[in-house]
């Protein structure tokens, strides 16, 4: 019978940690231990853990007296685990129910497959608490997980339902703390590069959003954001270059995606009204991927309002006259050649 370990990292989360800690304890395996680190809480997170060990004894409880931050208490916990699977679950999140049966029955018949993650509900503050029903039929399939992430330049994998094979964990190291902010998509990235990655296709947790949730205030910076996502491929292909011959390609790839994503959110942010930012994400979707250093996306650009509009974008961006003409003519000649295919047709 497969043995997990779960691992619930706490930072003044305590109003949340029973229900997060029963999600586990209600799961349908017998054999899973809990291990409650508290990072130095300031509420009564370390009083309702004991509580929880108290009442059961798969729970234990270690207490930091003073704050290590987020990456070291991965690492942590990391560190402990050592049974056959082993699973991160922030003390605001929730299991959902059957997630570590099916994550089980993957690995237990596969033994290539050392990461597994499913669909993850969100659940916003002052609304009912989402209902997931235990899945019976087990549907999954085999992911190649670097090219997808590369290719659209993102974290798709919710940490809350990444379940992973405890020795894989272990070769494939712990969290970097160069990488605060996008350290699970670097992971996920050094999974896919050891081992076989299996997407179940059932809602295996549930992710509480709220007000004082870690990556709000983040998330509200998008350049620092793309910064600390290009940093975690950055990271990725420097350490498993050699697991990968495509290495190159996925490099390209992960700039032309990022960039497109920035060049578009910078376009949005002058649109509100906040030139400074979109200017300073458009300049830096140019410098990461050359063809927009030579031709910004013109489609783009007509989403501005009118030539006048077009024509302050790409003042306040620096081109040179001679460009900003050519760049005009190009957007300007568009409406023609629509209407000219539009004719043959």
């Amino acid at each position: 019978m497969a043995k997990f370990d779960v691992v619930v990292p706490c930072y003044n989360y305590g109003r949340f940690l029973t229900d997060c800690v029963r999600s586990v304890l209600d799961q349908s395996v017998a054999d899973v231990r809990i291990l409650i680190i508290d990072d130095a809480s300031s509420d009564s997170s370390v009083e309702i853990a004991r509580g929880l060990a108290d009442r059961d004894s798969r729970v234990r409880v270690v207490a930091h007296a003073s704050n290590k931050g987020h990456i070291a208490t991965y690492n942590e916990g990391i560190d402990w685990a050592n049974g056959d699977y082993f699973l991160l679950l922030s003390a605001d999140d929730l299991l959902a129910p059957g997630a570590l049966e099916r994550a089980a029955k993957i690995m237990d018949s596969c033994p290539e497959v050392g990461l597994t993650f499913g669909e993850c509900l969100v659940w916003r503050r002052d609304t009912p608490r989402p209902f997931v029903n235990f899945v019976q039929d087990l549907r999954w399939t085999k992911q190649d997980l670097v090219a997808e992430m590369c290719r659209t330049a993102s974290d798709f994998v919710a940490t809350a339902t990444a379940i992973a094979r405890t020795t894989v964990q272990k070769a494939v190291g712990g969290y970097r703390p160069s990488l605060p902010h996008s350290g699970d998509l670097e992971m996920w990235l050094r999974f896919g590069a050891h081992a076989e990655v299996a997407k179940i296709e059932a809602v295996q947790a549930i992710y509480r959003k709220h007000d004082s949730a870690m990556s709000n205030a983040y998330l509200a910076e998008m350049l620092a954001e793309y910064g600390q996502r290009k940093a975690a491929f950055d990271s990725f292909f420097e350490t498993c270059r050699d697991r990968r011959p495509d290495i190159s390609l996925l490099q390209r790839q992960v700039a032309h995606s990022l960039a497109d994503q920035a060049f578009d959110t910078g376009i949005s942010y002058i649109r509100q009204g906040r030139i400074e930012s979109g200017l300073t994400l458009l300049r830096w979707a140019m410098s990461l991927d050359s063809r927009m250093r030579y031709l910004p996306p013109v489609w783009r650009l007509l989403r501005m309002p009118g030539p006048e509009g077009r024509q302050r974008l790409l003042s306040l961006m620096g081109k040179s006259k001679a460009r900003r003409r050519k760049v005009l003519q190009k957007s300007a000649a568009i409406p023609v050649l629509r209407a000219d295919r539009e004719r043959q047709r």
